[in-house]
């Protein structure tokens, strides 16, 4: 067996399985970031850390639900991490329906540097199994890393206004690259533009 086979091997034995997993997390994901990003633009101001709240505590649950059966899976731990993460940020935004800018943005700012860790080590344990496109994960967590220095060095001026876009970026970018290795995952390859 040469080496691309086993190289081959490697990778339908980590990630093939979880495909279907990763692409329904990755959409679920994309959906509630874009209702997110819209969010500020629609949502009275005293609804909408309750309402992110609730994105976060979905957004949880699904990865929750997706990581559950696949402790054997690349990135097993990181992605629980990320899913508990998740339902904790949402769960606290909820309890401060009206609070305004300080605590939000420093509880967005450990967050962000949280999740953006958590989804470049979601990437590298990809990496060591060869599952493929590990880059986009790893794009994903340095977008996390972005918004939080954002977030910090644009105090306390974009707090308010902007936590249901910085959420949504950050849900975008980490379901679109969900749904990457997912269609990498299953075909072994990506669809050309």
């Amino acid at each position: 067996m040469t080496g691309i086979d086993t190289d081959r091997s490697k990778f339908w034995r980590s990630a093939r399985p979880y495909w279907l997993q990763m692409l329904v997390e990755g959409i679920i994901l994309v959906i509630l970031g874009w209702l997110a990003l819209f969010l500020p633009y629609f949502a009275p101001a005293s609804a909408l850390n309750t309402t992110i709240g609730w994105i976060f505590v979905i957004s949880g649950l699904v990865g929750l639900v997706t990581t559950a059966g696949g402790r054997h899976r690349p990135g097993f731990w990181w992605s629980l991490l990320s899913a508990v993460l998740a339902i904790a940020v949402g769960s606290i935004l909820m309890e401060w329906p009206t609070a305004r800018s300080i605590p939000i943005v420093y509880l967005l700012t450990v967050f962000f540097v949280i999740e953006g860790i958590a989804t470049i080590m979601y990437a590298l344990d990809h990496k060591r199994q060869l599952s493929g496109r590990w880059e986009w994960m790893v794009a994903s967590g340095c977008v996390d890393l972005a918004l939080a220095a954002f977030v910090v060095f644009g105090l306390p001026t974009t707090a308010p206004f902007a936590v249901g876009i910085l959420v949504g970026i950050n849900m975008v970018f980490g379901g679109s690259a969900m749904m990457a290795m997912a269609i990498y995952a299953h075909t072994g390859r990506f669809p050309k533009s």
